[in-house]
């Protein structure tokens, strides 16, 4: 199994890869937003970065991400020798045969160079959820026994009554991903490397990586536990223009709190103005100090150097949010400076 290209930069040992939800800005089309994840994915190619994941979301006006197979396609068109793939294709609304067949056509057009991330979540509202699995039994508690299913189809042979063509055979890096121990516990068990949404959800961090490196078992795939948190960074030239160009990612979190998510917001002066005091102590918490960096390329340096040592991170996957997609690049630039 292969989880690092070749000509990986890397911080303190490290390797760095980017989280991208194709967020789609207040004044834009899907159209657009996909053209700003390509202007990003070719420059994160050229820096050095690891790997360059999409994430599935559905009902979702501000994300673009729902196809991941298809944006997968597009965006390792755009590039040369980053890895592509999802973080994460959610297993529950899709058939395990299905995700075979896509993953393998992706990995037969650009071998060598395709993840394969799984959640066990929908990664929608309840509604949502049924609609995708209007033909389906399956849910949540399914996800071990799809997750099975799917390494078979992979394995292939010709014992199988089924066969994924063009997945049969073919070696395509299966990742766990998860937001509490669940996912952590059967990627040990099955050996499988692991990479946790400690950008959302850092209050289990710690309690799943620790599941998950005392449960790991070798597999075929896999020697050692291979772990990758998920952190928010936001790097620019100075400490104030961060602080500001961060008010679109916390503005994110207060559209959930008030269940009104729409297109991404532009960055605003003050939001004491927009929020309570309730729903800024529920942001901030969300938005925790350990996974989530702002501020100049020193200050961000430090907090990653510290979420490493806590964590004993193998890879780390950034996820930066910002409306000028400019200054969005212009961060991921700042980042990998810091790589050797």
């Amino acid at each position: 199994m292969k989880l690092i290209r070749e000509n990986a930069k890397k911080f303190e040992g490290i390797p760095l890869s980017v989280l991208d939800l194709v967020q789609v800005r207040e004044e834009d089309t899907p159209a657009d937003a996909i053209e700003n994840s390509a202007k990003l994915i070719r420059r994160a190619d050229e820096l050095g970065y690891n790997r360059y994941w999409l994430a599935e979301h559905h009902n979702f006006e501000g994300i673009a991400s729902s196809a991941t197979a298809v944006l997968i396609g597009r965006l390792a068109s755009e590039s040369k020798e980053i890895r592509v793939g999802s973080g994460g294709v959610m297993l529950p609304n899709h058939a395990p045969l299905i995700i075979a067949e896509q993953f393998g056509t992706l990995d037969a057009m650009y071998p060598g160079r395709i993840d394969l991330g799984l959640g066990r979540a929908p990664g929608t509202d309840q509604q949502t959820m049924w609609a995708l699995r209007r033909n389906l039994k399956g849910g949540p508690d399914e996800f071990p026994r799809d997750v099975a299913e799917l390494e078979a189809y992979f394995e292939g042979g010709e014992d199988m009554p089924v066969r994924a063509f063009p997945g049969d055979g073919r070696d395509v890096p299966i990742w766990l991903l998860g937001s509490s121990g669940f996912s952590a516990q059967l990627a040990a068990r099955k050996g499988l490397p692991f990479s946790f949404a400690s950008h959302f959800a850092p209050g289990y961090m710690d309690a799943a990586f620790e599941l998950y490196r005392s449960g790991f078992e070798p597999s075929g795939k896999l020697a050692e536990p291979y772990a990758m948190p998920g952190v928010n960074v936001l790097i620019a030239d100075t400490q104030e223009e961060a602080e500001y160009l961060i008010t679109t990612h916390m503005q994110q979190f207060l559209s959930i709190i008030r269940n009104s998510r729409g297109k991404m917001k532009p960055p605003v002066e003050d939001m004491e103005a927009l929020w309570t005091p309730y729903e800024r102590q529920y942001v901030m918490q969300t938005l925790d100090p350990r996974t989530t960096l702002y501020g100049t390329k020193d200050k961000v340096r430090e907090g990653l150097l510290r979420l490493i040592e806590e964590t004993q991170a193998d890879e780390l996957i950034v996820n930066t949010v910002a409306y000028d997609t400019d200054k969005r690049i212009h961060s991921y630039e700042l980042l990998a400076e810091m790589m050797d």
